[in-house]
């Protein structure tokens, strides 16, 4: 019977592993990890008159830039109809960076080279490739874009 627990011990182990493993976003994590090593500084913008965060980007996103990337997140729309535009967050709506108290680092926006066929729920599981853009300074766009974009999965 004891020879039995270290094995039983074992194959939980290797159990939890697994699940954490199918969890997990694939390659994704790797960017989303990325893209939380971005510091932002509040710097005055002076034609809207207020401050705003500007974010530094760490050597490893800046080599990524203008490259073919995978990102893999949680739907958010931003329309009611179809769009080629949509947010990816690493967190589900409640957790996000709009309405919970995730920040800029956890959201991407996607512009697709086509609407979807069949719009995704909210919340839903999507991963796209595309073009990884990153934005320093238009205060009036996302951080982290991905443009010419296609849903794959």
């Amino acid at each position: 019977m004891n020879a039995l627990l270290p094995s039983k011990i074992l194959v939980s182990l290797n159990w939890v592993i697994l699940s954490l493993g199918l969890l997990s976003f694939d390659n994704a994590p790797q960017l989303w990890s990325l893209f939380e090593k971005t510091k932002f500084e509040q710097k005055l913008n002076r034609q809207f008159g207020t401050y705003f965060y500007y974010p530094q980007f760490g050597a490893e996103l800046l080599a990524l830039q203008g490259k073919s990337v995978t990102l893999k997140g949680f739907y958010i729309p931003l329309e009611i109809s179809n769009s080629k535009t949509l947010i990816l967050s690493k967190y589900p709506i409640e957790d996000c960076f709009f309405c919970g108290g995730a920040g800029p680092e956890s959201v991407a926006v996607i512009y697709l080279n086509t609407p979807p066929s069949k719009r995704p729920k909210l919340d839903q599981i999507v991963q796209v490739r595309g073009i990884l853009q990153l934005n320093a300074t238009n205060v009036e766009e996302m951080t982290f874009i991905l443009k010419n974009a296609v849903i794959i999965s």
